[in-house]
């Protein structure tokens, strides 16, 4: 059994053209913004932990006007892209982006008494870390928030996890922990590579 995304190709992806057209309902800045991200031949979507900021910029715009939303990165190439756009949309005073490792960015709200004041938390970085990412981001979640964890099903890895892949471990490994965890509320969509939502309880 194979599980990928179905829109692995970008932007001449006929499917993923389809689903854009009859479904998103984007910001104009936000299109402007996938149009200039999906210019990176490596990217089959938007996000790899900020990257150049889509669903940062997505979030922005929903959050009211005193909202504010941490966005954590290590590579200022990407999100200088995004921040152009972030300006253009009048959102770029919501967005507090951290160019540094996102555990220490967790760990910095963390020792300043954010803990329990969070709504949502959206995990899409580096695999090994998803179960320290997680636990962080469930001390900073208020209960009822949300945690959306992306790549959950990993191109269908998860089945039969090699032992040598450390990322496939390490999310078989959460995703199995997950279901024990009664924490939290639980769904695992099979969307895209998969996409967890964790409410807290």
């Amino acid at each position: 059994m194979s599980i990928s995304k179905s829109h692995g190709e970008g932007k001449d992806d006929p499917l993923l053209q389809y689903v854009l057209k009859h479904s998103m309902r984007e910001h104009p800045v936000l299109k402007q913004l996938r149009l200039k991200s999906m210019e990176d031949s490596g990217n089959i979507m938007m996000v790899a932990c900020v990257y150049t900021g889509y669903n940062t910029l997505n979030i922005a715009l929903i959050l009211p006007d005193d909202g504010v939303l941490v966005a954590c990165d290590i590579m200022e190439e990407y999100t200088n892209i995004g921040k152009p756009f972030w300006k253009e949309a009048g959102v770029e005073k919501k967005i507090d982006l951290r160019i540094q490792p996102a555990l220490k960015t967790l760990d910095d709200l963390l020792a300043v008494g954010e803990a329990e004041t969070f709504d949502f938390a959206f995990i899409d970085a580096d695999k090994v870390n998803y179960d320290n990412y997680y636990e962080k981001c469930l001390q900073l979640l208020r209960k009822g928030g949300i945690i959306a964890i992306d790549n959950v099903l990993w191109g269908g890895k998860v089945l039969n996890p090699s032992p040598g892949d450390a990322d496939t471990v390490a999310i078989d490994k959460l995703n199995k922990k997950l279901h024990r965890d009664f924490r939290v509320s639980l769904s695992m969509l099979t969307v895209g590579d998969g996409l967890t939502l964790a409410i807290k309880l």
